[in-house]
């Protein structure tokens, strides 16, 4: 059904996930409007902040409170309503729902039920952090809230050590400076963006390192809501000794049963080097061991070695 349509015909039944603007009431969709005008009811964390929207907007669909502390009573009246043939939209204060709040029981719920469930997107605080950062957007995550308590934040830091994508966290103004001296402390000095009250007034985006934006919390703590973005870890150089030795043993296990060319083309393998720095140091080895000698003879250099460039 086209959403033109829904004023003639009416919002077909199941459950509507609605975005609404993270803060500047302008910032949601005309479809969403639709959704909004035409459901049965709106299920909202704060019945009062949402009817600050549907105010500006002239929306006088009924509101139903649903959240943390109710969903579980909730959630069996939404289902019967669904069950009845209702359209139920559900919004959280700000953003998209299911993103860092309780919805994702009551969706999961509804399809169990063989309910429709229906996105309807727009506005979601990491995407908008995200595209105005300048860090890795090709791969990262986001992690929610981390734990309030320091020997629970680290634990959950520890986790994620290994991962290469940017990190995205929800992270109160109060917590700020401790939760990011906690990730200098157990990520290192990697580089994070900060972003505050996206699009608000008074939206703010802050660079550093953690260690930095830690000790500057610290002093003028930050207002507002926080969206927390960690730089995915520094690719370490490589150490050009160890790389050598690695190099070199294999080839000298190589070199007692093949000959040069053979040699260098298993460790260009086995070590995923270029084939030119494996030649150069087999030339060293037979140049050092007389008993490569005779290899050294039969393996005449790579084709083009000295007039091409190594890919």
């Amino acid at each position: 059904m086209r959403d033109a349509d829904i004023q003639s015909t009416g919002l077909p039944a199941g459950l509507y996930i609605v975005a609404t603007p993270l803060g500047n009431a302008r910032d949601i969709t005309l479809r969403a409007l639709d959704i909004l005008s035409a459901a049965t009811v709106i299920y909202c964390e704060d019945t009062r902040t949402s009817g600050k929207l549907m105010t500006l907007h002239n929306i006088a669909t009924p509101r139903r409170a649903y959240h943390e502390h109710n969903a579980q009573e909730m959630r069996p009246r939404i289902l019967r309503q669904l069950e009845q043939g209702e359209a139920v939209a559900l919004i959280s204060d700000a953003g998209t729902p299911l993103i860092s709040d309780p919805g994702m029981p009551l969706v999961r719920a509804a399809r169990a039920a063989g309910h429709e469930v229906f996105a309807i997107p727009g506005p979601s605080a990491p995407i908008a952090a995200l595209s105005i950062a300048g860090l890795a957007t090709d791969q990262f995550s986001f992690f929610g809230f981390l734990p309030p308590k320091q020997a629970a934040r680290q634990k959950a830091l520890h986790k994620l050590e290994a991962y290469d994508g940017t990190l995205v966290f929800f992270e109160s103004a109060k917590r700020a400076a401790k939760t990011l001296a906690d990730i200098d402390t157990v990520l290192g000095p990697r580089e994070v963006a900060v972003a505050r009250e996206l699009t608000k007034k008074f939206e703010e985006t802050i660079f550093g390192t953690a260690g930095d934006l830690a000790a500057q919390f610290e002093i003028t703590p930050p207002r507002g809501e926080l969206v927390v973005m960690v730089g995915a870890r520094a690719a370490q150089p490589q150490d050009a000794q160890a790389l050598e030795a690695a190099i070199d043993t294999a080839l000298h296990k190589a070199l007692e049963t093949m000959s040069l060319r053979d040699a260098v083309k298993a460790v260009t393998a086995q070590t995923d080097q270029k084939r030119k720095i494996v030649y150069n140091r087999a030339l060293l080895l037979t140049a050092e061991s007389p008993e490569h000698g005779e290899q050294k003879q039969q393996a005449p250099a790579p084709k083009g070695a000295k007039d091409r460039p190594s890919r």
